[in-house]
């Protein structure tokens, strides 16, 4: 795996295409440190860990402090393996939820241990689940195992 430490310039502007698809404040980073995978990179910094996919910039799961800035659903317990294989969130499963916009990046949390198995980006408004019965609610795009995850264990911080 490449890694390279990007320039002051580069991490301002890395930070500032962050700051507006997630719409949420990061810590003052000085410099981000960026690791090449086959698909997408791993985007590590003094207090953010991210993956970039295509033009998409995604909280990494191990980062907690980043994670809770953002809406949440949680997910009964015959919900998480599926979660853990790649699975988008279908509404059956979800046991509760907060207040998000359709589009916006959303943590998927199980309920027994409160832990984040997922991050994805909402489908449908949190208004509009209210109604809905079934469907699929939030598309996965980063979960745990994936291979972010996995990659993400050979890097030395």
């Amino acid at each position: 795996m490449k890694s390279n430490l990007i320039s002051k310039t580069e991490t301002a502007e890395v930070l500032k295409q962050i700051i507006t698809q997630w719409k949420v404040e990061l810590p003052k980073i000085k410099n981000l440190k960026i690791y090449e995978l086959e698909e997408g990179q791993i985007i590590v910094g003094e207090g953010l860990t991210a993956i970039k996919i295509g033009e998409n910039y995604l909280p990494f799961l191990s980062d907690a402090a980043t994670l809770a800035k953002f809406p949440s659903v949680m997910v009964d317990m015959g919900a998480v393996k599926f979660m853990c294989n790649g699975a988008n969130v279908m509404r059956p499963g979800i046991r509760s939820f907060g207040e998000f916009e359709a589009g916006q990046i959303v943590c998927i949390i199980e309920e027994s241990q409160k832990k984040s198995l997922a991050v994805g980006r909402s489908l449908v408004s949190s208004k509009e689940m209210v109604d809905m019965n079934k469907g699929i609610v939030i598309e996965n795009l980063h979960y745990i195992s994936d291979k972010y995850w996995e990659a993400k264990k050979s890097i030395k911080d």
